[in-house]
């Protein structure tokens, strides 16, 4: 597990468009037509040469560009984005720069424009390789498109490629996400990181008024429980560890920008609804459109501002994500203090319970415990 260096941060870019929204998604994203496009490039390359000019002054190690679907821009669109990102920031020589695409959005010169302004790693959203399953979700694709995306990727010069999977899904088998993970897990050697979620149903989706209606057909608990635990136990016989909760990688290739979060990593961020965290500090841009294309600079508004229980407590919760868990030594480093002192009653009633353990200088959920992370986690907050 990489070291966490607070001397560095992050940037997250927001494109707020996709192509249709899914089912599932509770996200800011939306159809635009061109001429909005084109507006909110402008407005992002405004508030990006105002957030390197006037607030980030350290090298960023990486650079994510979500949303959204990204790729349903233009090529030059984002092209453009880069160039603003190379020309105001300070970027490491080896820093991660990842660009989120869906199947049906991507092409060769799309590809080939990213990876000639100095986008190397992508994330491609496929979420199931059945056609029945991916149309239950409103998705676009089918899992052709994938491997057609896949081709072109590798074609176009890429060798650092995550995948975003789903489990939980209407009318899925534990046997059909097995499938799943297989087919995806012999594709590609490029194929380095597989991202494995559960659905989580939000209210305030399609999905969230079907479930309400009793009209969504989602697999018993059994079944969601076994595909769960299948997913570590086959990502690893093709050389994927699970290294948080559920992000597993070839080793060398887990995500940077992730794990930043995941760490207390300072990130700024740009784009409309987008959220920074720096200065103890979080921060999010208007979520109204209109407002975001008028005055882009209006600047972030201030959400909370973290005190030393509430970096300690996030500390906590976000490090425990991570397979490694938290760093006892890093703890007092950080804060000044013992994490026994703060925390060693809930600590040794974890362990006691065998859902904690003290491995040299790690606090880190067990196996049991990861099964029951929530539970463990709110006892930090």
């Amino acid at each position: 597990m990489m070291i966490t260096d607070l001397t560095k941060s992050e940037l997250y870019i927001h494109i707020p468009f996709c192509v249709k929204k899914c089912l599932y998604c509770d996200f800011l994203s939306f159809p635009a037509d061109e001429k909005t496009k084109e507006r909110y490039i402008e407005a992002l390359c405004d508030e990006l040469l105002f957030i390197g000019s006037e607030r980030c002054d350290k090298p960023l190690r990486s650079v994510f560009i979500g949303g959204g679907t990204p790729s349903v821009l233009p090529a030059e669109h984002m092209v453009r984005v880069m160039n603003v990102v190379k020309e105001r920031f300070t970027l490491e020589d080896d820093a991660e720069i990842t660009i989120e695409c869906n199947p049906g959005t991507l092409d060769e010169e799309k590809l080939t424009a990213y990876r000639a302004c100095g986008i190397n790693r992508l994330s491609i959203g496929l979420q199931s390789s059945h056609e029945s399953e991916l149309k239950s979700l409103g998705r676009i694709h089918n899992y052709e498109d994938f491997v057609r995306s896949i081709r072109m990727a590798e074609k176009a010069g890429f060798d650092n490629i995550n995948v975003d999977l789903m489990s939980g899904l209407p009318g899925q088998s534990a046997s059909s996400f097995e499938e799943t993970l297989r087919k995806v897990c012999t594709l590609s050697e490029n194929i380095k990181h597989i991202s494995a979620y559960s659905l989580i149903i939000e209210e305030e989706t399609p999905f969230g008024q079907m479930y309400e209606d009793g009209r969504l057909d989602l697999p018993d608990e059994d079944a969601d429980r076994e595909m769960y635990h299948m997913t570590s136990r086959i990502l690893k016989e093709y050389g994927f560890e699970r290294y948080e909760i559920s992000n597993y990688a070839r080793k060398g290739y887990e995500c940077i920008h992730n794990i930043g979060y995941w760490t207390g990593v300072e990130y700024f961020a740009a784009g409309l609804d987008a959220a920074s965290y720096y200065g103890h500090c979080r921060y999010t841009d208007t979520p109204d459109m209109e407002e975001y294309l008028k005055d882009p600079l209006a600047g972030p508004v201030l959400i909370e501002k973290l005190d030393q229980q509430g970096l300690i407590s996030e500390y906590m919760i976000l490090g425990l994500r991570l397979i490694s868990g938290v760093s006892v030594s890093e703890f007092e480093k950080r804060f000044k203090t013992g994490i026994f002192d703060v925390y060693g009653r809930e600590i040794d009633r974890f362990i006691s319970d065998g859902l904690l353990e003290h491995c040299e200088d790690r606090i880190k959920l067990s196996e049991k415990g990861l099964d029951l992370a929530n539970f463990v986690m709110r006892a930090f907050i």
